[in-house]
């Protein structure tokens, strides 16, 4: 719980979600143990905790390694303090080490030349809004990602994007191990 000007935003339990997210609070905590307050803030409202996790588990043509590839940089580019912690969680489930994951987080992947182009790419799309440079754009594609990479790649970002607004926003307990610090 953050106090963030005179407001307190608190994270639901169970009971105070409607039934539809009651069920899905089940699913997850089937699936992963527990209720992430990220998502569990999301079910606030009716649909919204429904609509995130379709868009978050849709299919897509950029595999696991390469979504958190996008998840660190972008929510180190945001500064969202939750989304760095809970992708330091997930980007070690994917294989990445810590010193993988903080050069991540800072754009880059000197450890695989293809990774590297995408973390500059995705810091590229999120620092310009969208403007890319014509550098980054023409590494990415040189490094072999297609048009419809591009495309997931920017749903990805905009995914990320809403859950660090929605976390710096609010400022609900974090309920991952905390992720290091990095400038």
């Amino acid at each position: 719980m953050t106090t963030t000007s005179n407001r307190t935003f608190t994270v639901p339990i169970r009971a105070e979600v409607s039934e539809t997210n009651q069920g899905i609070f089940d699913n997850l905590k089937k699936g992963l143990g527990f209720v992430p307050n990220l998502y569990a803030y999301f079910a606030k409202s009716e649909t919204a905790l429904g609509d995130y996790l379709a868009l978050q588990n849709r299919k897509s043509s950029l595999k696991a390694k390469e979504r958190e590839v996008i998840n660190l940089v972008v929510s180190q580019i945001n500064g969202c303090r939750y989304c760095q912690s809970a992708h330091t969680v997930l980007g070690k489930m994917n294989g990445f080490t810590d010193e993988q994951i903080i050069e991540l987080r800072q754009g880059s992947a000197s450890f695989d030349s293809k990774l590297d182009a995408l973390a500059k790419f995705t810091a590229s799309v999120t620092e310009t809004r969208g403007h890319a440079s014509i550098d980054a754009k023409e590494a990415f594609f040189a490094a072999g990602y297609t048009e419809a990479n591009l495309i997931d790649a920017v749903i990805i970002i905009g995914d990320k994007i809403i859950s660090n607004y929605i976390h710096n926003l609010t400022g609900f307990e974090i309920d991952f191990p905390l992720a290091d610090e990095i400038a």
